[in-house]
């Protein structure tokens, strides 16, 4: 069967097992649609925890992340992995005995006012709760963030795979989502993303442990990533790690095993990017929220380690295929470079009518030029820089990727590329003007792997459906926090607090409707790969939410307004620091976007605050929110008593009596 055959096949079968489990797992009150009862099992909270946690970034971007920037990528990894040992051990089984149903729930209780006057209009129900109000705020932002980059991944996957555009991929997905989180709400999600978890893994391992032998022997990819190739993909038998460095160097990338690859990536950036991914794991409402779906505290610790151990399976696998997936891409005998129009590879073929990668021939050679060298001349290599036997320059680059471009245009330049470069005296400038950029998508690699390590057709099927669970199960969770801090927090707390169950139910969903729609149109027009969209939602949650639930736990002390100034001051500071380094992606026109910030080389639209990029701005942010949490909190009015009893209270072990204060106790 084709690939497409395959891929209707295990898309219709798991999609079909997920609406079945969510049809059964259907729910008539609050507590089963946002909290699934607070009745699942640890071990199956962990495999929903790694199928919420490992969304389209972890499955799709992550893997393309480390193969396009080598040692680099590793803080992702870092970050997502540390992150998540930093809330189990931290947060969890505090916030699972405070035993709400959210986020702004904690937040708007730990930091509640003693308010005297009438509840009877909305804005007096404001001024009675504000942290509540500023934490929903905050929920929406970092979800609605997140849930792009799922949106965005489900595109990628349904373009290729479904032969469809990136724009109608995108509503499959919603329509897919839309149903069973309705359906089900947190109950039908939960058991779904149980099933999702099996679905993605599997997909995940089978191709990296086949290509693995392919390439190396070795069963194990984490060993075939330090082992020597086999005779018959180089007679050399050079390390893969080797080959590696020297396919980069060839071809003017840094070296694949550089810690730092460029000034993008320098210590700075490394460490603020990998605390902004820590923090801001730790500060995720969706992954928060699963610690709630628990029996016990006990469980809630359970399932922190059965996650860990279950999303450990794919995070240690990733940077084996993203070595791979580099061999396949840059070598010049299994790659690209070198290519003629008549031997490139099929797997190039599928791919390019989504865009996401294209080959145009600037030099006219009839040979691909997959390098780093993106000025449009030739540059000599200096010669102590050149190794024996390697080559002397590195030509221009000529792969790109051309999604950017309206779909008839791409189209139309498809067709006849070499017709298109000889129409224009500068076709490099026109490409970028058009919307083009510089080589492949990175959320690409992970899905055309198998295809370029010449897997069977089933398994290159079965990747396109993994993909789809990681990204529609991570996709489920944030609208589910998005409806619960609508129709839960605000619609029910502030603006209606006689709202019967039903149409407490009801809102969630028209809620969730609502989310769906507006996640999917930015899914269309993302404001950036899937990996660096959740990068930006992970520094939006460190800023906001991290300081506060910390805090919020292990403080007493810190009341009303000096956690809502802390959470306004690291959540504006990181949303405007991201906003003026993608202006045009998030603002959705380059035009706006000049007008209000400057040219795309001003001063403010590049990386301002000591050169830290937008993806690691939120550990600056959080750094801002502890600062005035702290400096604010000995000037203003602490908790009340009964804020404080809580804290005590969640700080107690399960079951406990508080501990014996041995100076006031009759025998000391």
């Amino acid at each position: 069967m084709t690939v497409q055959t395959w891929t209707y096949l295990f898309v219709g079968l798991s999609f079909g097992l997920y609406l079945f489990i969510a049809w059964l797992s259907r729910v008539r009150d609050t507590k089963g649609f946002y909290v699934a009862g607070q009745g699942v099992p640890a071990m199956a909270n962990g495999m929903a925890t790694a199928a919420d946690w490992m969304s389209a970034a972890s499955f799709i971007s992550m893997a393309g992340l480390i193969s396009t920037m080598g040692y680099s990528g590793g803080v992702y990894l870092m970050g997502w992995t540390g992150g998540y040992v930093l809330l189990a051990l931290l947060l969890a089984p505090y916030l699972r005995k405070f035993g709400h149903f959210t986020v702004p729930d904690f937040i708007g209780d730990r930091y509640s006012v003693s308010y005297k006057g009438d509840k009877n209009d909305l804005w007096s129900r404001v001024k009675a709760n504000p942290a509540r109000f500023v934490a929903v705020i905050c929920a929406i932002f970092v979800s609605f963030t997140y849930v792009v980059g799922q949106m965005k991944g489900v595109g990628v996957v349904f373009s290729r795979f479904l032969d469809v555009s990136l724009n109608t991929g995108v509503f499959i997905g919603m329509a897919i989502v839309f149903i069973y989180a309705v359906l089900g709400g947190m109950k039908g999600i939960t058991w779904t993303q149980v099933a999702q978890y099996w679905v993605l893994i599997t997909a995940f391992l089978v191709p990296t442990i086949a290509i693995s032998m392919n390439l190396t022997g070795s069963p194990i990819p984490q060993l075939g990533l330090g082992s020597k190739v086999l005779s018959d993909v180089d007679p050399m038998q050079p390390f893969l790690l080797q080959k590696l460095n020297q396919i980069n160097q060839d071809f003017g990338f840094a070296n694949y095993t550089a810690a730092f690859m460029d000034g993008k990536w320098n210590k700075l950036n490394v460490f603020c990017v990998a605390l902004a991914l820590m923090c801001g794991t730790a500060g995720l409402p969706h992954v928060i929220i699963r610690f709630y779906t628990v029996k016990s505290v006990k469980d809630a610790r359970w399932s922190g380690f059965w996650a860990l151990l279950f999303i450990s399976f794919l995070y240690l696998t990733a940077p084996a295929l993203a070595g791979f997936a580099r061999y396949y891409m840059l070598d010049s005998t299994a790659g690209l470079n070198g290519r003629t129009a008549q031997t490139m590879p099929d797997w190039y073929h599928s791919w390019k009518k989504s865009g996401l990668i294209a080959w145009f021939d600037l030099n006219g050679d009839g040979q691909v030029q997959f390098t780093n060298n993106t000025t449009g001349m030739p540059m000599t290599i200096a010669v102590e820089d050149r190794r024996d036997g390697g080559p002397t320059q590195i030509l221009p680059n000529e792969m790109f990727k051309i999604d950017g471009i309206p779909m008839a245009q791409r189209e139309a330049m498809l067709a006849d590329t070499n017709g298109w470069v000889a129409a224009h005296v500068n076709p490099l400038q026109e490409l970028m003007t058009a919307g083009a950029k510089h080589h492949p998508d990175k959320d690409m690699i992970v899905l055309a792997s198998p295809e370029m390590a010449g897997l069977a057709n089933w398994i290159i099927a079965f990747v396109a459906a993994g993909g789809l669970a990681a990204a529609l199960s991570t996709a489920s969770g944030l609208l589910l926090v998005i409806s619960s801090s609508i129709a839960h927090d605000l619609y029910y707390r502030v603006v209606s607090p006689e709202a019967t169950e039903a149409s407490r139910l009801l809102v969630g969903r028209i809620v969730i409707g609502f989310a769906i729609l507006v996640a999917g149109y930015f899914g269309i027009h993302p404001p950036g790969f899937v990996g660096e969209v959740v990068a930006f939602a992970f520094g939006l949650a460190a800023a906001s939410f991290f300081p506060a639930i910390v805090l919020g736990i292990f403080s007493r002390r810190v009341g009303t307004v000096p956690a809502i100034s802390g959470m306004v001051v690291g959540l504006a500071f990181t949303m405007f620091y991201i906003t003026t380094q993608k202006a045009d992606a998030i603002l959705l026109n380059a035009e706006v976007a000049a007008s209000i910030f400057g040219p795309p080389d001003s001063a403010i639209r590049q990386p301002w605050f000591f050169g830290i990029n937008a993806q690691g701005i939120g550990a600056v942010g959080m750094l801002l929110n502890l600062i005035v949490t702290l400096v604010l909190t000995p000037l203003c009015k602490a908790p009340t008593q009964e804020v404080q009893d809580m804290v005590e209270a969640i700080r107690e072990p399960e079951g406990q009596t508080p501990a014996v204060v041995i100076e006031g106790s009759p025998s000391h």
